[in-house]
């Protein structure tokens, strides 16, 4: 009896599966509504149905629409010593950094951040950063992200810098802000755990999630917001910038410097600050 059971109810998923792309879509709009529609009647949930409705739009989308430009790189000069290109990487904490030559166009390879590892237990007196250079992937900003997905899975690159039509540098591109494009945010080294607000860096500024009240946000920094303008600090900041910023974009408010870690087409999701005077970094630990 219950076999039967099992088997009416499998078969029953099927037919409802079958019957919703009985008709078969003729333009991708009719197929975003027939995902929908199972979405709808419980056949895919929310995010398998984002994850889908992505994976099909990225083909629409070239380097050029989701690339960090190259004003908000944050890169390396090879004839830096460590003294010199260390804090840059410490602040920004990202794995991988483009190293360039004199020329600022010219682009020498990519550092790995675990790669200068070695330098905690022995300082090189002719340290030569060009010695630990892995090679650069190179892309135009015309080329298609589902093309490029399947490059960086090809060749197990993470990063690729992009070239305008002249070869200069237009700007960087992940292989996490192409998937982010399917599933969304990814997570990364710098998210705050799922029961906090706010983490402190030991450089003194802060990782805070976007969607921090803004009466614990002025509880921790001492600040003086509108709680009654703003339910969130990521409203404050997207109603300062007056437009939906990207990553890496900053601003500076009320004596602090707010830079976009992670958001979406939609909403930011985390932001690092940095305290502009002491008064401001005196607040959190009093």
């Amino acid at each position: 009896m219950s076999e039967d059971n099992s088997s009416s109810g499998h078969k029953s998923w099927l037919d409802k599966l079958t019957h919703a792309f009985a008709q078969e879509p003729k333009t991708r709009q009719e197929l975003f509504e027939l995902l929908r529609e199972a979405n709808r009647n419980k056949l895919l949930d929310n995010d398998a149905l984002a994850i889908v409705e992505g994976a099909i739009q990225i083909a629409d989308l070239q380097v050029r629409d989701i690339m960090i430009p190259r004003s908000q790189m944050i890169s390396i000069k090879a004839c830096q010593s460590p003294e010199e290109f260390l804090p840059a990487i410490i602040d920004a904490a990202h794995s991988r950094y483009p190293v360039i030559g004199e020329n600022n166009d010219e682009v020498l390879g990519i550092l790995l951040a675990k790669d200068l590892l070695p330098l905690i237990l022995k300082k090189e007196d002719n340290f030569d950063l060009r010695s630990l250079l892995r090679p650069c992937n190179f892309v135009p900003e015309s080329k298609r992200l589902n093309v490029l997905l399947k490059e960086f899975r090809a060749n197990h690159n993470h990063m690729a810098v992009v070239i305008d039509e002249y070869g200069g540098v237009a700007g960087l591109v992940t292989i996490e802000d192409v998937l982010e494009q399917i599933v969304g945010d990814i997570e990364d080294e710098h998210d705050v755990e799922e029961d906090s607000y706010i983490r402190t860096l030991p450089t003194g500024d802060f990782i805070v999630k976007a969607l921090t009240p803004v009466d614990d946000f002025n509880d921790f920094f001492n600040s003086g917001f509108s709680e009654d303008e703003f339910d969130t600090i990521g409203g404050v900041v997207m109603s300062a910038f007056g437009h939906l910023p990207k990553r890496n974009e900053t601003i500076e408010i009320d004596r602090m410097r707010f830079r976009v870690l992670n958001s979406d087409s939609r909403r930011l999701h985390l932001l690092r600050i940095t305290p502009l005077d002491k008064d401001t970094k005196r607040a959190h630990s009093s």
